[in-house]
């Protein structure tokens, strides 16, 4: 496993970094949800359904975190018990249930794990309490959707720019050439020509899982998005052809970083309870995904070697379940170090917080904040041969459901540590740089390692208190704070 050790980083200036925001990090108190309660710590009632991670999480939602106790008693309000309500049935539902609250099919809930579809049909239309928290923001798209995401990257990449020169602007080249079809079909023509020979990947900005992705190098396989300028959505003549679907089109990584011949992505875990101020905690845990067939150009067609989703690998003739096509971040980054040096892989996971802040950054300002509202993101990124990581999409509805039992426990520790931070129960004080599997980066300003870590020796490996794919001992960290917290009390 990789330590939490690194080179001294103090000589990278803060602000030179991440321009447009020098100041430190400030203490931060979070909006309570609920009146604490110390009379009711202890109880033990929980569900859990599917594996378990080992004792320490059921102890910790039970026990650490209320089961099914009585919200507000030691301060003389009337009881109230936190009330869910869960729009899927995969692991999320399994960690609301494991934590004692109480499930309900109607709208009194408390808490709400909805889908994206809620947020659009219902949002502006439902009224919410001070204490109630969802788990999307009202547009969570300027994100989340590929041509958004795109578009707010460009235009954060002019103004950062503008007000600081080329040279600040160069380190936002972390994406791709991108053009959204068909509206931007002309200008994609001019730069397609000025690289003839070259490979594109085209998908669908709206869907997920691979659907709809292909590579092309021609531009007669992409005629349909062409026509755009021919085609009248209001026309009364029905024989027009309709308006083709939205498209993002992106140069393809030719050179992507290859392990055992097979291509690679990685998912990052972010979880984001306030865009003013920005406020971001990172996981410590995720995973790369490999393709089920070794790396080639000979062929563009082949999607069990140019996708590295799961949804695409786990359809392959050769898939086994059992191994599955994922390594851990604690694994990835440990072969890395081996093959690569310790230097350049510190370098490379740098650079893959610096994609993490300047994304939120960039929709920082459109984005429609809430404090009822908090966001997990699953950043998707590819790496090249050069250890450059570029970004591919960030994903509002990361994938809950388990592949493996691995994968099972990744995501049960994932979940409780999102709650945790959410803190329905109102049991963090609000100064906390780490809760469990998740690390504040950012918090208004970037956040600096715990003063222990510094003390010890053990550096941090960025600037900001930043630990990806470094051990992830939260179980031990979960009993540690909340025995803290409760000796304050």
């Amino acid at each position: 496993m990789i330590g939490n050790e690194s080179d001294n980083p103090r000589h990278i200036p803060r602000a030179h970094i991440y321009p447009g925001t020098p100041k430190l990090a400030r203490t931060f108190s979070m909006s309570k949800a609920l009146p604490k309660s110390s009379s009711t710590r202890g109880t033990s009632d929980s569900a859990s359904a599917g594996p378990q991670s080992g004792t320490s999480d059921q102890q910790i939602s039970t026990q650490r975190f209320g089961g099914r106790r009585a919200v507000g008693a030691a301060t003389g309000r009337d009881q109230r018990i936190i009330r869910f309500k869960c729009a899927l049935h995969n692991t999320i539902l399994d960690v609301l249930r494991s934590r004692g609250w109480q499930e309900t099919k109607e709208d009194d809930w408390d808490f709400f794990w909805c889908d994206v579809g809620w947020i659009r049909e219902s949002f502006d239309h439902f009224y919410m309490e001070e204490h109630v928290r969802i788990c999307h923001f009202r547009n969570h798209y300027e994100l989340t959707r590929k041509n958004y995401m795109v578009k707010n990257l460009k235009r954060y990449k002019k103004m950062i720019e503008r007000e600081y020169g080329k040279h600040e602007a160069t380190r936002l080249d972390f994406f791709p050439a991108t053009f959204e079809l068909p509206s931007e079909y002309h200008i994609f023509v001019e730069e397609f020509k000025r690289n003839p020979g070259s490979t594109w990947i085209m998908k669908p900005v709206a869907k997920s899982q691979g659907k709809g992705i292909f590579l092309f190098r021609k531009l007669k396989d992409i005629t349909d998005w062409s026509k755009i300028g021919f085609v009248h959505r209001d026309t009364d003549d029905k024989s027009e052809k309709d308006v083709p679907e939205t498209y993002v089109v992106s140069r393809y990584i030719e050179n992507p970083c290859l392990i055992g011949g097979r291509k690679f992505d990685i998912r990052v875990y972010v979880l984001v309870n306030s865009y003013i101020p920005l406020k971001a905690w990172l996981y410590r845990s995720g995973f790369a995904r490999f393709s089920n067939t070794r790396f080639s150009l000979d062929t563009i067609t082949d999607s069990f070697i140019h996708l590295t989703n799961v949804a695409i690998q786990k359809t392959a003739p050769d898939y086994d379940p059992e191994k599955g096509c994922k390594w851990s971040l604690q694994q990835l980054r440990t072969y890395l170090t081996a093959e690569y040096g310790y230097m350049e892989t510190i370098t490379l996971f740098r650079l893959l917080d610096d994609i993490i802040i300047k994304s939120l950054q960039s929709v920082q300002k459109v984005m429609i904040n809430d404090k009822h509202c908090f966001e997990l993101y699953g950043f998707d990124v590819m790496i090249d041969s050069n250890l450059k990581p570029w970004l591919i999409e960030v994903n509002a509805s990361p994938s809950l459901t388990a592949s493996s039992t691995s994968d099972y426990h990744l995501k049960v520790g994932l979940l409780h540590d999102v709650l945790n931070v959410v803190d329905m129960e109102n049991r963090l004080s609000g100064s906390e740089k780490r809760v469990g599997g998740f690390d504040l980066i950012w918090n208004d300003g970037p956040v600096a390692a715990p003063d222990a870590i510094w003390e010890s020796g053990q550096l941090p490996v960025y600037p900001t208190n930043t630990f990806l794919g470094c051990y992830n001992d939260r179980d031990i960290q979960l009993k540690q704070l909340y025995r803290s917290l409760e000796k304050a009390d």
